[in-house]
Protein backbone atom coordinates (compact mmCIF):
# COMPACT_ATOMS: atom_id res chain seq x y z
CA UNK A 1 0.00 0.00 0.00
CA UNK A 2 1.49 3.16 -1.14
CA UNK A 3 1.51 6.04 1.78
CA UNK A 4 -1.04 7.73 -0.81
CA UNK A 5 -3.63 5.31 0.01
CA UNK A 6 -2.84 5.24 3.96
CA UNK A 7 -5.46 6.45 5.63
CA UNK A 8 -6.81 6.62 9.87
CA UNK A 9 -8.97 3.41 8.60
CA UNK A 10 -5.86 1.42 7.18
CA UNK A 11 -4.73 -1.54 8.95
CA UNK A 12 -1.37 -1.57 10.40
CA UNK A 13 1.24 -3.85 12.10
CA UNK A 14 3.11 -2.01 15.12
CA UNK A 15 5.73 -4.33 16.26
CA UNK A 16 4.40 -7.61 16.64
CA UNK A 17 0.48 -6.11 17.03
CA UNK A 18 -2.06 -6.08 13.85
CA UNK A 19 -4.48 -3.04 14.25
CA UNK A 20 -7.46 -2.99 12.25
CA UNK A 21 -7.07 1.57 12.08
CA UNK A 22 -4.22 3.91 12.94
CA UNK A 23 -6.45 5.95 15.63
CA UNK A 24 -4.51 5.52 19.06
CA UNK A 25 -6.03 6.58 22.38
CA UNK A 26 -3.68 8.49 24.12
CA UNK A 27 -2.70 7.86 27.65
CA UNK A 28 -4.54 9.82 29.54
CA UNK A 29 -4.83 10.27 33.59
CA UNK A 30 -7.97 10.02 35.17
CA UNK A 31 -7.57 9.15 38.35
CA UNK A 32 -10.33 6.51 39.03
CA UNK A 33 -7.95 3.89 41.40
CA UNK A 34 -8.65 4.77 44.63
CA UNK A 35 -6.01 3.22 46.49
CA UNK A 36 -4.19 3.19 43.54
CA UNK A 37 -5.96 -0.40 42.38
CA UNK A 38 -7.54 -0.35 39.07
CA UNK A 39 -11.18 -1.63 39.15
CA UNK A 40 -14.50 -2.28 37.54
CA UNK A 41 -14.96 0.87 36.40
CA UNK A 42 -12.08 1.57 34.96
CA UNK A 43 -12.79 -1.89 33.02
CA UNK A 44 -15.90 -0.16 31.49
CA UNK A 45 -14.23 3.01 30.49
CA UNK A 46 -11.30 1.50 28.12
CA UNK A 47 -13.50 -1.68 26.77
CA UNK A 48 -16.11 1.08 25.44
CA UNK A 49 -13.51 2.23 23.11
CA UNK A 50 -11.92 -1.01 22.35
CA UNK A 51 -12.82 0.26 18.29
CA UNK A 52 -9.85 2.18 18.94
CA UNK A 53 -6.94 0.83 16.86
CA UNK A 54 -4.97 0.81 20.01
CA UNK A 55 -5.42 1.84 23.38
CA UNK A 56 -2.88 3.35 25.87
CA UNK A 57 -3.60 3.24 29.59
CA UNK A 58 -3.31 6.39 31.52
CA UNK A 59 0.55 6.80 33.34
CA UNK A 60 0.62 3.45 35.79
CA UNK A 61 3.43 3.64 38.53
CA UNK A 62 5.87 0.75 38.63
CA UNK A 63 7.79 2.27 42.09
CA UNK A 64 5.12 2.04 45.22
CA UNK A 65 5.49 5.58 46.52
CA UNK A 66 5.28 7.26 43.48
CA UNK A 67 1.79 8.33 42.89
CA UNK A 68 1.88 12.49 41.00
CA UNK A 69 -1.97 12.52 41.24
CA UNK A 70 -3.61 10.58 44.20
CA UNK A 71 -5.36 8.27 42.66
CA UNK A 72 -3.15 7.04 40.15
CA UNK A 73 -3.47 3.18 39.45
CA UNK A 74 -0.31 1.13 40.04
CA UNK A 75 1.46 -1.95 38.74
CA UNK A 76 3.89 -3.72 41.62
CA UNK A 77 1.63 -5.60 43.81
CA UNK A 78 -0.33 -8.63 43.21
CA UNK A 79 -3.63 -6.96 43.97
CA UNK A 80 -2.80 -4.91 40.86
CA UNK A 81 -2.40 -7.20 38.85
CA UNK A 82 -5.64 -8.98 39.21
CA UNK A 83 -7.55 -5.57 39.07
CA UNK A 84 -5.68 -4.72 36.01
CA UNK A 85 -7.02 -8.25 34.58
CA UNK A 86 -10.92 -6.89 34.61
CA UNK A 87 -9.67 -4.01 32.21
CA UNK A 88 -7.26 -6.56 29.80
CA UNK A 89 -10.35 -9.06 29.56
CA UNK A 90 -13.19 -6.54 28.94
CA UNK A 91 -11.08 -4.92 26.09
CA UNK A 92 -10.05 -8.44 24.70
CA UNK A 93 -13.60 -9.53 24.93
CA UNK A 94 -14.78 -6.19 23.09
CA UNK A 95 -12.06 -7.36 20.15
CA UNK A 96 -9.85 -4.79 21.22
CA UNK A 97 -5.87 -4.22 21.57
CA UNK A 98 -4.51 -2.16 24.92
CA UNK A 99 -0.78 -1.33 25.96
CA UNK A 100 -0.18 -0.19 29.67
CA UNK A 101 1.90 3.31 30.06
CA UNK A 102 4.33 2.16 32.93
CA UNK A 103 6.04 5.10 34.81
CA UNK A 104 7.69 6.64 37.94
CA UNK A 105 6.76 10.28 38.65
CA UNK A 106 10.30 11.25 40.04
CA UNK A 107 10.32 14.93 41.48
CA UNK A 108 6.94 15.22 40.54
CA UNK A 109 5.78 12.38 43.12
CA UNK A 110 4.65 14.82 46.40
CA UNK A 111 5.38 13.45 49.72
CA UNK A 112 2.23 14.33 50.96
CA UNK A 113 0.67 12.22 48.41
CA UNK A 114 2.99 9.31 49.31
CA UNK A 115 2.40 8.59 53.16
CA UNK A 116 5.70 11.35 53.55
CA UNK A 117 8.24 9.56 51.38
CA UNK A 118 11.23 11.64 49.68
CA UNK A 119 10.72 12.31 46.00
CA UNK A 120 13.57 11.20 43.89
CA UNK A 121 15.29 13.24 40.37
CA UNK A 122 18.53 12.96 38.62
CA UNK A 123 19.46 16.21 40.33
CA UNK A 124 18.10 18.19 43.45
CA UNK A 125 15.63 20.54 41.42
CA UNK A 126 12.38 21.11 42.59
CA UNK A 127 9.51 21.94 39.59
CA UNK A 128 8.66 25.59 40.13
CA UNK A 129 4.89 26.23 41.40
CA UNK A 130 2.37 24.31 43.32
CA UNK A 131 0.62 20.86 43.22
CA UNK A 132 -2.34 19.46 43.96
CA UNK A 133 -2.59 17.67 47.70
CA UNK A 134 -4.32 16.16 50.26
CA UNK A 135 -3.82 19.32 52.14
CA UNK A 136 -4.61 21.64 49.66
CA UNK A 137 -2.38 23.34 46.98
CA UNK A 138 1.40 23.14 48.38
CA UNK A 139 4.67 24.06 46.66
CA UNK A 140 6.66 21.02 44.72
CA UNK A 141 9.71 19.50 47.24
CA UNK A 142 13.29 19.25 46.19
CA UNK A 143 13.55 16.07 45.44
CA UNK A 144 16.42 13.77 46.29
CA UNK A 145 19.09 12.87 43.77
CA UNK A 146 19.26 9.30 43.15
CA UNK A 147 22.24 7.03 43.30
CA UNK A 148 23.19 5.20 40.46
CA UNK A 149 22.40 1.59 42.90
CA UNK A 150 19.35 3.28 43.01
CA UNK A 151 19.14 4.20 39.53
CA UNK A 152 19.39 0.61 38.30
CA UNK A 153 16.70 -0.79 41.46
CA UNK A 154 14.37 1.43 39.25
CA UNK A 155 15.26 0.01 36.12
CA UNK A 156 14.00 -3.12 37.98
CA UNK A 157 11.19 -1.48 38.64
CA UNK A 158 10.36 -0.96 35.49
CA UNK A 159 11.41 -4.70 34.31
CA UNK A 160 9.15 -6.08 37.43
CA UNK A 161 6.01 -3.50 36.01
CA UNK A 162 6.96 -5.11 32.61
CA UNK A 163 6.58 -8.91 34.00
CA UNK A 164 3.06 -7.66 35.93
CA UNK A 165 2.02 -6.10 33.34
CA UNK A 166 2.22 -9.23 31.15
CA UNK A 167 0.97 -10.84 33.66
CA UNK A 168 -2.12 -8.98 34.10
CA UNK A 169 -2.54 -10.00 29.93
CA UNK A 170 -1.42 -6.77 28.61
CA UNK A 171 -0.67 -6.68 24.43
CA UNK A 172 2.58 -4.59 25.18
CA UNK A 173 3.92 -1.74 27.47
CA UNK A 174 4.76 1.88 26.81
CA UNK A 175 7.18 3.36 28.53
CA UNK A 176 6.42 7.15 29.63
CA UNK A 177 9.77 9.00 28.88
CA UNK A 178 7.82 12.32 28.56
CA UNK A 179 5.78 15.53 30.38
CA UNK A 180 8.67 15.92 32.97
CA UNK A 181 8.31 12.72 34.54
CA UNK A 182 11.60 10.51 35.94
CA UNK A 183 13.11 9.41 32.42
CA UNK A 184 12.21 12.98 30.65
CA UNK A 185 14.22 14.50 33.85
CA UNK A 186 17.06 12.27 33.03
CA UNK A 187 17.05 13.13 29.21
CA UNK A 188 16.84 16.89 29.19
CA UNK A 189 19.27 19.43 31.01
CA UNK A 190 16.84 21.54 33.14
CA UNK A 191 16.41 18.60 35.17
CA UNK A 192 19.51 16.98 34.86
CA UNK A 193 23.01 18.60 36.13
CA UNK A 194 24.41 15.08 37.19
CA UNK A 195 28.22 15.00 36.49
CA UNK A 196 28.36 11.21 36.66
CA UNK A 197 27.57 8.54 33.62
CA UNK A 198 24.11 9.53 33.62
CA UNK A 199 24.37 13.35 33.17
CA UNK A 200 25.59 16.07 30.74
CA UNK A 201 26.06 14.37 26.81
CA UNK A 202 22.99 13.19 25.15
CA UNK A 203 24.51 9.81 25.58
CA UNK A 204 25.13 9.92 29.49
CA UNK A 205 21.66 11.64 29.78
CA UNK A 206 19.97 8.61 27.48
CA UNK A 207 21.47 5.80 29.62
CA UNK A 208 18.79 5.56 31.88
CA UNK A 209 16.00 5.27 29.48
CA UNK A 210 18.38 2.94 27.45
CA UNK A 211 18.67 0.67 30.14
CA UNK A 212 15.17 0.71 31.01
CA UNK A 213 14.01 0.17 27.40
CA UNK A 214 16.72 -3.01 27.37
CA UNK A 215 14.87 -4.31 30.92
CA UNK A 216 11.35 -3.76 29.55
CA UNK A 217 11.88 -5.48 26.20
CA UNK A 218 14.13 -8.94 27.74
CA UNK A 219 10.27 -9.39 29.25
CA UNK A 220 7.58 -8.67 26.40
CA UNK A 221 10.36 -8.74 23.11
CA UNK A 222 10.90 -5.41 21.46
CA UNK A 223 7.27 -5.73 19.03
CA UNK A 224 5.43 -5.21 22.02
CA UNK A 225 7.07 -1.75 23.56
CA UNK A 226 6.66 1.49 22.97
CA UNK A 227 8.10 4.95 23.71
CA UNK A 228 6.47 8.10 24.43
CA UNK A 229 8.97 11.63 24.07
CA UNK A 230 7.83 15.34 24.61
CA UNK A 231 10.88 16.93 23.01
CA UNK A 232 9.24 20.13 23.77
CA UNK A 233 7.02 20.37 26.64
CA UNK A 234 7.61 22.56 29.45
CA UNK A 235 5.03 21.41 31.63
CA UNK A 236 6.89 20.56 35.18
CA UNK A 237 9.82 23.02 34.28
CA UNK A 238 11.25 21.10 31.41
CA UNK A 239 13.58 22.27 28.60
CA UNK A 240 16.36 21.29 26.86
CA UNK A 241 18.85 23.77 25.11
CA UNK A 242 18.82 22.06 21.92
CA UNK A 243 15.66 20.19 21.54
CA UNK A 244 16.20 19.25 17.60
CA UNK A 245 19.49 17.94 18.72
CA UNK A 246 17.77 15.92 21.07
CA UNK A 247 15.43 14.84 18.95
CA UNK A 248 17.75 13.59 16.29
CA UNK A 249 20.28 11.92 18.60
CA UNK A 250 17.10 9.85 20.59
CA UNK A 251 15.22 8.93 17.00
CA UNK A 252 18.66 7.84 15.42
CA UNK A 253 19.38 5.75 18.96
CA UNK A 254 16.17 4.12 19.39
CA UNK A 255 16.52 2.80 15.90
CA UNK A 256 18.92 -0.16 17.57
CA UNK A 257 15.66 -1.23 19.63
CA UNK A 258 13.59 -2.20 17.12
CA UNK A 259 10.75 -1.23 18.87
CA UNK A 260 6.87 -1.32 18.26
CA UNK A 261 6.96 2.57 17.95
CA UNK A 262 7.67 5.79 19.19
CA UNK A 263 5.49 8.13 20.31
CA UNK A 264 6.47 11.76 19.81
CA UNK A 265 4.23 14.72 21.15
CA UNK A 266 4.80 17.47 18.74
CA UNK A 267 4.03 20.89 20.59
CA UNK A 268 4.67 22.15 24.24
CA UNK A 269 1.05 22.49 26.25
CA UNK A 270 2.21 26.52 27.29
CA UNK A 271 3.58 27.03 23.63
CA UNK A 272 6.99 28.11 24.93
CA UNK A 273 8.98 25.82 22.83
CA UNK A 274 8.50 25.57 19.29
CA UNK A 275 10.27 23.90 16.56
CA UNK A 276 9.23 21.23 14.43
CA UNK A 277 10.16 17.73 15.77
CA UNK A 278 8.27 15.06 13.60
CA UNK A 279 10.18 16.21 10.56
CA UNK A 280 13.27 15.55 12.39
CA UNK A 281 11.78 12.45 14.34
CA UNK A 282 10.46 10.91 10.97
CA UNK A 283 13.88 11.58 8.99
CA UNK A 284 15.99 10.20 11.63
CA UNK A 285 13.67 7.02 13.11
CA UNK A 286 12.96 4.19 10.71
CA UNK A 287 9.97 2.04 12.72
CA UNK A 288 6.55 2.73 12.88
CA UNK A 289 6.02 6.89 14.21
CA UNK A 290 3.02 7.64 16.17
CA UNK A 291 2.19 11.49 16.58
CA UNK A 292 0.02 13.30 19.42
CA UNK A 293 -1.07 17.00 20.45
CA UNK A 294 -3.85 18.88 18.63
CA UNK A 295 -4.26 16.38 16.00
CA UNK A 296 -8.16 16.51 14.27
CA UNK A 297 -8.94 13.17 12.02
CA UNK A 298 -8.67 15.69 9.13
CA UNK A 299 -4.82 16.72 9.61
CA UNK A 300 -4.29 12.76 10.76
CA UNK A 301 -5.49 11.68 7.71
CA UNK A 302 -3.04 14.20 5.48
CA UNK A 303 0.14 13.36 7.60
CA UNK A 304 -0.64 9.12 7.25
CA UNK A 305 -1.11 9.70 3.57
CA UNK A 306 2.20 12.21 3.48
CA UNK A 307 4.17 9.26 5.10
CA UNK A 308 4.57 11.66 7.68
CA UNK A 309 3.65 9.18 10.19
CA UNK A 310 2.38 5.98 10.69
CA UNK A 311 -0.35 6.63 13.14
CA UNK A 312 -2.03 9.31 15.36
CA UNK A 313 -2.84 9.30 19.11
CA UNK A 314 -6.11 11.26 20.01
CA UNK A 315 -6.38 12.04 23.35
CA UNK A 316 -9.79 14.20 24.73
CA UNK A 317 -11.92 13.14 21.22
CA UNK A 318 -11.57 9.83 22.74
CA UNK A 319 -12.42 10.04 26.09
CA UNK A 320 -15.64 11.74 25.65
CA UNK A 321 -16.40 10.04 22.27
CA UNK A 322 -15.77 5.82 22.87
CA UNK A 323 -17.16 5.45 19.79
CA UNK A 324 -14.70 8.08 18.16
CA UNK A 325 -13.91 5.78 15.10
CA UNK A 326 -17.04 5.07 13.96
CA UNK A 327 -18.28 8.57 14.39
CA UNK A 328 -15.35 9.91 12.31
CA UNK A 329 -16.04 7.29 9.92
CA UNK A 330 -19.60 9.07 9.06
CA UNK A 331 -18.97 12.01 9.65
CA UNK A 332 -20.83 12.19 12.83
CA UNK A 333 -21.39 15.14 15.26
CA UNK A 334 -19.08 14.55 18.38
CA UNK A 335 -19.43 14.86 22.40
CA UNK A 336 -17.73 17.74 23.83
CA UNK A 337 -15.60 16.79 26.82
CA UNK A 338 -16.09 17.72 29.83
CA UNK A 339 -13.25 19.41 31.68
CA UNK A 340 -14.60 19.84 35.13
CA UNK A 341 -14.58 15.87 35.33
CA UNK A 342 -11.29 14.79 34.00
CA UNK A 343 -10.24 13.96 37.40
CA UNK A 344 -13.13 13.94 39.83
CA UNK A 345 -14.09 10.19 41.02
CA UNK A 346 -17.11 8.18 39.64
CA UNK A 347 -18.89 7.22 36.24
CA UNK A 348 -19.33 11.07 35.81
CA UNK A 349 -17.50 12.21 32.93
CA UNK A 350 -15.71 9.11 32.33
CA UNK A 351 -18.10 6.02 31.48
CA UNK A 352 -21.08 8.50 30.67
CA UNK A 353 -20.52 9.69 27.15
CA UNK A 354 -22.95 8.51 24.85
CA UNK A 355 -22.28 6.27 21.74
CA UNK A 356 -23.88 7.27 18.87
CA UNK A 357 -27.64 6.74 18.17
CA UNK A 358 -28.30 5.06 14.71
Amino acid sequence: MSNAEKTLFSPVKVGDVELPNRFVMAPLTRTRAPGHLPNALMAEYYSQRASTGLLITECTMVTEGTSSFGDDPGIYSQDQIEGWKLTTDAVHKADGRIFMQIWHGGRAAHPLLNGGKEAVAPSAIAIDGETHTPEGKKPYTVPRALTVDEIKSIVNDFRQGAINAKAAGFDGVEIHGANGYLIDQFLRDSANQRTDEYGGSFENRSRFLFEVIDAVTSVFGSGRVGLRLSPLNSFQSMKDSDPIAWTRFLAEQLNRFDLAYVHLMRADFFGIQQADVVSVAREAYQGHLMVNMGYGPEEANQVIANGQADSVAFGTGILANPDFVERVKKGAELNQPNSDTFYTPGAEGYTDYPFMTA
